[in-house]
């Protein structure tokens, strides 16, 4: 089944094709879900709500771009209200520890494995995790940022910064052990 049928057939209740476009995606987005959400059982949630809007919403696609992108915000999206919906959004400015790291050598980055790039993001704290996710992986700007969760763009770029000074610190922790 071709991507236009899949959506065709998902619209029309046809069982396989939904079965299909579930196991297509069901994968990738549930690494989008485990992105922002730290807990697997919360991300599982996250993941079946993201499912049931994508289902709900499937006769709204309009093929102008592209359908892996709509996806992928839609279960973006459902992430992010699930942190708000649960309040798992804090900010604090209480990382005085991280003000001074130096940023690692490039070498040396190339020699942490992705598994240990992706914990170290998971292991951030909510509101670093999150805004870290959108600036830098999801491409949101602060001011974007900032209106979806209702925060000041001050407060974005600054959660940031503390994020991948963070980030830093985890990095090279890893490099010199």
């Amino acid at each position: 089944m071709d991507e236009e049928q899949l959506i065709n057939g998902c619209v029309n209740g046809n069982r396989e094709a939904q079965k299909a476009l579930y196991e297509k995606y069901s994968r990738k987005m549930m690494a989008v879900c485990l992105r922002y959400v730290k807990n697997t059982e919360d991300a599982r949630d996250v993941m079946q709500e993201g499912f049931v809007k994508l289902f709900s919403n499937l006769p709204k696609y309009k093929s102008s771009g592209s359908f892996d992108s709509w996806v992928y915000k839609i279960f973006a999206n459902s992430a992010l209200e699930f942190i708000r919906r649960n309040h798992l959004l804090s900010y604090t400015d209480d990382l005085d520890d991280y003000d001074d790291i130096d940023e690692p050598d490039e070498a040396s980055v190339w020699d942490v494995p992705p598994e240990v790039v992706m914990d170290s993001i998971r292991s951030l704290p909510d509101g670093f995790r999150t805004i870290f996710n959108m600036y830098a992986v999801d491409g949101y700007s602060h001011k974007e940022i900032a209106e979806k969760l209702k925060i000041t763009e001050s407060t974005s770029r600054s959660q940031y910064m503390r994020a991948r000074k963070m980030l830093q610190k985890m990095i090279l922790d890893y490099t010199n052990r």
